[in-house]
């Protein structure tokens, strides 16, 4: 079943200051779906538009963002959420954390650095749904996070007394604390070294395969996503171009932009030169017209610099954006 739909949705950022006004289309026309129990990653390049996409689904949408058209639906089982139309308190006391949780980038630096860990957990747990007995809730969160393989001991340190890892994994333990239907891990990994990296991401894993829901995974390291998401998107210039099973988006990519991801990717033993994409990705204040790739793309036709690619099926799983698969499907 579909946890979540997306059906063509703009989000755009809207300034306006010495009476020029200014739009930047980082979400422009995405259709999507997350599917109940799986790991679905989301990759492309800095400033693509993967960050503002995450606070779109997670409805941490605040000025000078603003969601111009579009529906963002969630099913969770018992209730649904239209997040153009829910009530902000109820999306405090019943989505937010119970629902949709969100591992922030850089959530390292997000723990309070004068508040012990036991401190942090009651502060979202008891704004969320209150602690009636302090000494019942402590042993309930020692319990918790031993069960995702952390000491209990660690509740009782503050932030600087933890490593890196350490304080990722405190924050993967803070988003899990209601087991949500929904978790948004947002570059996990960025600043780990290799080894904690694995660890992280395992953890992740762990408590998916465990609990059942679905994980929503950004990062732009096509390493983590090869190992860990079940289906991958592929995000460029505020646009999904590629989405399909992980295996099939590395094993036959069809969209050029998603073909140079998977070229770029270093190979064990493989000493050959490989070649960069020229170019940067275009201002999304202007963007191009047409497909959004083609200043960039060397198969590019004249179709693709006045025609916007429709997504199209290439089989039941498998979408692509591009001109050029549809011309050699024709």
């Amino acid at each position: 079943m579909a946890l979540l739909q997306l059906e063509d949705v703009h989000a755009y950022y809207r300034t306006e200051a010495y009476g020029i006004s200014r739009s930047v289309r980082a979400v422009d026309g995405i259709s999507m779906e997350l599917y109940e129990n799986e790991i679905y990653g989301i990759a492309g390049e800095s400033s693509c538009g993967k960050t503002t996409l995450i606070k779109v689904i997670s409805g941490t949408v605040k000025p000078p963002l603003r969601i111009e058209s579009g529906r963002i639906h969630y099913n969770f089982g018992e209730f649904e959420v239209d997040m153009q139309k829910v009530d902000p308190e109820d999306m405090r006391q019943n989505v937010r954390w119970k629902e949709i949780s969100y591992v922030m980038q850089g959530s390292m630096s997000v723990l309070n650095p004068v508040r012990k860990i036991m401190r942090t957990f009651e502060d979202i747990v008891g704004t969320h749904q209150g602690i009636p007995n302090k000494e019942v809730f402590r042993t309930q969160m020692r319990d918790h996070v031993k069960r995702l393989g952390l000491p209990p001991d660690v509740l009782t340190l503050y932030p600087h007394q933890l490593s890196g890892g350490m304080r990722q994994r405190v924050a993967i333990a803070l988003a899990t604390v209601f087991q949500p239907s929904l978790i948004i891990a947002d570059e996990p990994t960025t600043a780990l070294d290799v080894v904690v990296q694995r660890g992280v991401l395992q953890m992740l894993k762990d408590i998916q395969a465990t609990s059942g829901n679905t994980v929503l995974l950004v990062t732009h390291d096509l390493a983590v996503h090869a190992n860990v998401a079940d289906r991958v998107g592929i995000m460029y210039a505020g646009r999904i171009v590629e989405e399909g099973p992980t295996q099939t988006i590395f094993q036959a990519p069809r969209h050029p932009y998603t073909e140079h991801l998977i070229d770029s990717l270093p190979m064990i033993g493989d000493k050959t030169e490989r070649k960069s994409l020229g170019g940067a990705p275009p201002n999304l204040a202007d963007p191009p017209s047409g497909c959004r790739f083609h200043p960039r793309c060397p198969l590019a036709m004249d179709r693709c610099r006045t025609e916007t690619p429709e997504m199209m099926k290439l089989t039941e799983n498998h979408r692509v954006a591009c001109h050029l698969v549809e011309e050699a499907r024709a």
